[in-house]
């Protein structure tokens, strides 16, 4: 059987971007059982409430919905369980490093297919205040104002 090519989006976070400013982005592989990725090729999984935790130089996800799967019978999995990341030991360093240094977490962007394989797309985030978030939903509208002038001028209204 051929293995499937390029990035096939699973679920995205798209409450992440508004919640928190980003720093660093990583991807990272994910242990899923079968049932698991069967239900993740069916396209149930949500990353509403998930984050991501260091625990003993390890990473792991908490919190990620992955629905169980219809035609799974007593080997289905828990459907909120903690399931662990893969990455190099240089980059889990690394993260470690940085989250002790500020108050800084870590959250999954999106989770996809890449090449057959399941792979999170975590961020090195700080939370955003409520003035912060103001001033980028200002700035974006301000932005669309100035490319709805530059088009009618270009249109000669």
């Amino acid at each position: 059987m051929p293995r499937e090519k390029g990035r096939n989006v699973i679920a995205t976070n798209r409450k992440a971007r508004h919640n928190y400013t980003i720093l660093d982005v990583y991807e990272a592989g994910i242990v899923l059982v079968g049932t698991e990725v069967k239900s993740l090729r069916a396209g149930k999984a949500s990353l509403v409430d998930a984050f991501a935790t260091i625990d003993d130089g390890e990473v792991w996800l908490h919190a990620l919905h992955i629905a169980e799967y219809g035609q799974g019978s007593w080997t289905n999995h828990a459907v909120r369980r903690k399931r662990k990341l893969l990455m190099h030991r240089r980059e889990i360093d690394n993260l470690i490093g940085k989250i002790r240094d500020g108050n800084l977490t870590l959250v999954p962007l999106s989770m996809y297919f890449s090449d057959g394989r399941v792979k999170v797309e975590l961020a090195l985030a700080r939370g955003k205040q409520a003035h912060d978030k103001r001033h980028d939903i200002a700035k974006r509208t301000a932005q669309r104002e100035v490319e709805r002038e530059v088009g009618r001028r270009v249109k000669g209204m």
